[in-house]
């Protein structure tokens, strides 16, 4: 074995995230609570995952129940949580089957692998090409860096996978003009997340729709962060009145226990037999278990009517201050609780600055700050939040720099 080059200095963990000098030790709710014991709201949910915050009662129950029984058997055997998960979701959607994988990328790599086999167990194996959109994130695969298109992602990886073109959002003309013969169908985000919070139009997603039924391709949907209530409904697309072939889950599904997962319908999914794909962990019975209880969560009516009434406040508020600070805020983005606050200043700049005051946000595309608090924030830590930013917005704009308000982590 090689020594070690005695000249080269790596962090124990490899360096590929610029992270925040910060480390957090217990969470409750909606807080976040530091090893110095700061205290911080946590607008960010781990990237949109803790759907239902730190430490829920009922998903710790989940988790430790099923902990005293079986952590993992394999796909090998029946996991009865599997099929229990799989019905629940199949009753409240458009699918007639689900495949589970452990994350995002895995979950829209069967997606993609399912389109594929779909056109090529149909006669037609010419068909492999998604047409995806400028602006998309869908992982860090080599797969889904290809399917995103987006260079900063792309470069230093090699040969770009093929299957992939890019249109612009909302380009319908586009997307007519870049269907061929080689086309299996789309593969969109109905609300871009790392792309900046920007929204496919309600008629964009219908009019793919009726050009997949058209030209016999399939729709695929990646709700990967706008899915588990997080619009306000259990999945966005129930929210434009259309049902896609292919749909990959994941995230909040979770709940901050790794899951994924790929719905489908039964002919979308007819090509993917015994040995065309799989995953050793995906869908274990601890992820399950807990993904069980997520959903059971979420998907009650007065929940998400929850999300759809304080996601108002919240966008009212936060419109407020692009009005009052349009040096600071340009805009504000996004439906729900995926909102995005499109700045004039440098994002980073923001979103440390929000730090400061004790609010954790995410940084995206097109210059902009991403709210994706838990979806069980009251409407008092919402204004707590637009408190914050207002404070921050003060503080920034020349017309507030002479009285900043004073808001700290509490």
């Amino acid at each position: 074995m090689a020594p070690h080059a005695a000249d080269t200095a790596i962090s124990p963990v490899l360096p590929t995230y610029a992270r925040a000098d910060v480390s957090f030790e217990r969470g409750e709710g909606a807080w976040l609570i530091a090893k110095s014991g700061d205290r911080y709201l946590d607008f960010g949910a781990g990237v949109a995952v803790n759907a239902l915050g730190h430490a829920h009662p009922k998903l710790v129950e989940a988790l430790t129940q099923q902990a005293h029984k079986v952590w993992h058997v394999s796909n090998l055997y029946q996991v009865e949580g599997q099929t229990a998960l799989a019905e629940k979701l199949i009753s409240l959607t458009f699918a007639d089957t689900v495949f589970f994988a452990n994350s995002g990328a895995e979950a829209l790599e069967a997606s993609i692998k399912m389109a594929r086999k779909y056109h090529a167990v149909s006669g037609h194996p010419e068909r492999y090409e998604l047409i995806t959109f400028e602006g998309a994130f869908h992982g860090r695969t080599l797969a889904t860096i290809a399917a995103g298109g987006q260079d900063k992602y792309l470069d230093g990886f090699g040969p770009v996978t093929p299957g992939f073109v890019q249109v612009p959002l909302n380009d319908l003309a586009a997307v007519s003009a870049a269907i061929t013969d080689n086309t299996a169908g789309f593969l969109i985000e109905p609300i871009q997340g790392e792309g900046g919070i920007c929204e496919a139009t309600k008629d964009f997603m219908q009019a793919l729709r009726s050009l997949a039924d058209e030209h016999g391709l399939l729709l695929v949907l990646d709700e990967v962060q706008s899915g588990v209530g997080r619009t306000g409904h259990l999945y966005a697309y129930q929210d434009v009145g259309i049902e896609p072939d292919i749909m990959a889950s994941a995230k909040g599904i979770g709940g901050g226990f790794p899951l994924g997962a790929c719905l489908a319908t039964a002919e979308a999914a007819k090509g993917m037999t015994p040995g065309t794909h799989g995953s050793t962990y995906g869908g274990n019975p601890l992820a399950v278990a807990v993904g069980g209880a997520v959903i059971d969560e979420v998907a009650q009516p007065e929940f998400l009517e929850h999300v759809r009434r304080v996601s108002g406040r919240l966008s009212q508020g936060l419109s407020m201050l692009a009005d009052e600070y349009p040096d600071v805020i340009e805009s504000v983005r996004g439906r729900g609780l995926m909102l995005g606050l499109k700045c004039k200043r440098p994002n980073a700049e923001l979103q440390q600055a929000f730090m400061d005051k004790g609010l954790l946000t995410v940084a995206a595309g097109d210059n902009v700050v991403r709210l994706l608090p838990p979806l069980i924030i009251s409407e008092d830590e919402a204004m707590d939040a637009v408190a914050r930013i207002e404070a921050v917005c003060a503080e920034l704009s020349p017309k507030g720099a002479n009285d900043p308000k004073e808001v700290s982590a509490s």
